[in-house]
């Protein structure tokens, strides 16, 4: 999916204009993948736009920077306060945010630890990752030949910029083979994730989805996904997961901050189930829509509101501006 431009990106404390958030050529990260990222999400909701998870989400990037040793001149209350000023001067309702930390420019070879760090944070108006029509009536997929990567080689916990090598390779993979996405499974053959989602297995009410030692990425929406399952009454366990299991399950869904909660309907031209999105899954997509977009008073504490920087008034005085509903600020005064 192409990226549509904005006004500015968030560098290293200054915001600058999108056609000038540039690296050089011999960056680090460039060279060797050493960097870690976040994929997040501002929702357009009834309290205004709206940052999911903003907190936890800058959490895990700040473990991420420190598994791969990268001391982060930033606090997470800093980071986190940066996105949301770059929402509001952006003027988005809603967006895809990708914050990234990397080793920049400036030394070269395998050991990083005299390169800076750098950090970034963009965001851009991005629709589902997997399409509308795969949200509504499923998608294909197919059990990829490459295994997800091993925690005996890299450290598959950490969001990292060059561990996503192992995702493209699965993607493409079943890109040309004619399906929608990859399932990887893991080192000993239980199912892992997608390239960019967790999976969910159903059967007989049950909820199941691979854990912790299978390789995964402890995913944010994964977590909310199996509070607001159990919070409803399923039955969720965290284990092991044989790939024959989703050909047997009653529904298979997963889950990610991109791709949201999207419905597979087949996978290695096995239908699941009916061959249509199950109900536990429809259930489940319609809660998950209700948190992300403010409708579910349950899960509000989700939210990360959205207000514009404050403006100077022509008294001099700070007002506090908001978002209106096409993104014009609307402004008080605050006294």
């Amino acid at each position: 999916m192409t990226v549509d431009a904005t006004d500015l990106i968030w560098m290293n404390g200054d915001f600058v204009a999108w056609e000038d958030a540039k690296v050089h050529v011999l960056t680090h990260g460039l060279h060797y993948g050493t960097g870690v990222f976040e994929g997040v999400r501002c929702y357009d909701t009834e309290l205004g736009p709206a940052v999911f998870r903003n907190a936890e989400h800058v959490e895990r990037l700040l473990r991420s920077a420190e598994l791969y040793y990268m001391p982060v001149p930033y606090s997470a209350e800093e980071l986190r306060a940066a996105t949301l000023e770059l929402i509001a001067r952006n003027g988005l309702r809603s967006c895809y945010i990708r914050p990234i930390i990397f080793r920049g420019y400036g030394q070269m070879g395998l050991n990083p630890l005299e390169a800076p760090v750098d950090v970034t944070i963009a965001c851009w108006e991005w629709g589902a990752y997997l399409g509308e029509e795969g949200k509504r009536s499923g998608i294909r997929a197919k059990v990829s030949s490459w295994r997800r990567i091993s925690p005996d080689s890299l450290v598959p916990h950490a969001k990292a910029s060059g561990q996503y090598l192992n995702s493209v390779l699965a993607k493409v993979e079943s890109l040309k083979a004619g399906y929608d996405e990859a399932i990887l499974l893991d080192g000993h053959g239980h199912v892992c994730e997608g390239t960019g989602e967790n999976v969910y297995v159903v059967r007989d009410g049950e909820i199941t989805t691979p854990g912790q030692h299978n390789s995964i990425l402890d995913g944010i929406t994964r977590r909310s996904i199996i509070q607001i399952a159990r919070d409803l009454g399923y039955a969720v366990s965290e284990r092991n997961v044989a790939r024959a299991e989703m050909y047997l399950a009653d529904e298979v869904f997963m889950s990610g901050t991109a791709a949201e909660l999207v419905p597979v309907v087949s996978i290695d031209d096995h239908t699941i189930g009916t061959g249509a999105p199950g109900e536990i899954t429809r259930v489940l997509q319609a809660a998950f829509d209700d948190a992300i977009h403010g409708r579910s008073e349950r899960y509000r504490e989700w939210l990360d509101v959205v207000s514009a920087p404050a403006l100077q008034t022509p008294s001099g005085q700070d007002a506090l501006a908001t978002l209106g509903p096409s993104g014009e600020r609307i402004t008080g005064a605050t006294g």
